[in-house]
């Protein structure tokens, strides 16, 4: 009985080295029961099946490595040993890799990212800065000596070599390529550049995720220069692209897409010019004619050509007064003794009448003369300026006596 016994601790151990011993590598899939990310870095957490549950952890090491976010719910392969806590004799799954279930964790990094920025208003359209149309600066945001620096600069020289560029140099792959990627990208912000061009050739998804980090999302989203994303190739689809004020499949695009073609540009001033000539020598031919019509109008309506018309019409006026004068004046001339004749003729007819009709008054107005109406001795009896009988006066009335020749004022002094 004595042989058998071991203590707590004895057992404990034991179990460890024989736990930790057998399932050294082991490999469990499971859906995630709860989860606890702590302050020290370190993620706690456990996973369940229909029948059983299971303790995990993984270090904070492990979880830097991490693509993703542990979330409740989630169907998850975990890569890890089997350990014991011998002070309380509890086992636990040490995770050291973690992958989701039928789905690459870069996959489920990129859809959680996705997510987290969308609601936070990192991809509205309204936010997004429109692209200037002249582009005088530009800064270009890669590796100096990748592949795609050498595209985009040859692109510019061919479309549009008058562009002032400068290179920031930046990691675009790896694990600091981000952080450095991300202060680059404020580096070339403060340049006071027309627009900043953010990208790199194509790749694997472990090459390109650097560009799918959220500390470059937010030094795109927190830019004043417009930013241009152009990682990869055209399937290629990086967060950085969503952010960005405009996304292009490749690097070569970008410079395409912003730039414009000088060989285009210098067609289409030839085009104009030439169309400006012909504009200017129809317009020039026109004013020519309107110009000569309008020398014609002038030389019609010149004040010396009215004189010189008007001098002519006179002269013609003139001539015509002449005529017709001398025309009447032969004509009456032939006529004028008669018309004397008939003029004494009725003349000594109009006299004679008049002398007639003057006797003729002299007679009537000595006729109606009151001096030679009034008798001697007889005279006009009135009063208030109304003649009246002699009948009709009373004693003590004032009347006026008058002939044609004197008027006196009288008074009755008696009637009878």
């Amino acid at each position: 009985m004595s042989q058998s016994m071991m203590s707590v601790s004895s057992l404990n151990t034991k179990i460890k080295s024989l736990l930790e011993a057998t399932f050294m590598h082991t490999i469990v899939e499971g859906e995630v029961a709860s989860v606890t990310y702590h302050t020290s870095g370190h993620v706690y957490f456990s996973i369940k099946d229909q029948k059983s549950s299971i303790k995990c952890v993984m270090w904070r090491s492990s979880v830097s490595k991490l693509k993703f976010r542990l979330e409740k719910g989630m169907h998850i392969v975990i890569e890890g040993s089997v350990g014991v806590y011998t002070p309380r004799g509890e086992y636990q799954f040490y995770a050291v890799h973690i992958e989701p279930y039928g789905k690459g964790a870069l996959a489920l990094a990129y859809e959680q990212l996705k997510e987290r920025l969308k609601a936070k208003g990192y991809f509205d359209a309204q936010r997004k800065k429109p692209i200037p149309k002249h582009i005088k600066k530009i800064a270009l945001v890669t590796a100096k000596e990748s592949a795609a620096l050498h595209d985009m600069l040859k692109i510019i020289e061919h479309r549009w070599p008058l562009l002032e560029v400068t290179v920031v140099d930046t990691l675009v792959q790896g694990d600091q390529a981000a952080k450095q990627i991300a202060n680059a990208l404020e580096y070339a912000d403060s340049l006071g550049v027309d627009v900043v061009v953010a990208g790199r050739g194509g790749g694997s998804t472990e090459d390109l995720w650097c560009f799918n980090e959220e500390v470059v999302a937010d030094a795109v989203f927190s830019m004043q220069s417009p930013v241009v994303s152009a990682v990869g190739h055209e399937v290629d689809v990086m967060i950085s692209d969503l952010v960005a004020d405009l996304r292009a499949p490749t690097p070569s695009a970008a410079m395409e897409m912003i730039l414009p073609d000088m060989q285009e540009i210098l067609y289409t001033l030839a085009e104009t010019g030439d169309r400006f000539s012909y504009t200017m020598n129809q317009k020039l031919h026109q004013l020519v004619r309107e110009l000569r019509h309008t020398e014609e109008i002038l030389l019609r309506s010149s004040p010396t050509r009215q004189l010189k018309e008007i001098q002519t019409e006179f002269n013609r006026l003139e001539d015509e007064f002449k005529r017709v004068i001398s025309y009447k004046f032969e004509r009456f001339s032939s006529s004028l003794p008669e018309m004397e004749k008939n003029y004494r003729q009725n003349m000594l007819f109009i006299l004679e009448q008049k002398s007639q009709y003057l006797e003729y008054v002299s007679k009537k107005l000595t006729m109606n003369d009151p001096k030679l109406q009034c008798r001697k001795g007889w005279g006009q009896i009135s009063m208030n300026g109304k003649s009246i009988e002699l009948s009709s006066l009373a004693v003590d009335q004032k009347f006026i006596i008058e002939d044609g020749s004197t008027k006196v004022e009288a008074l009755c002094l008696s009637k009878s």
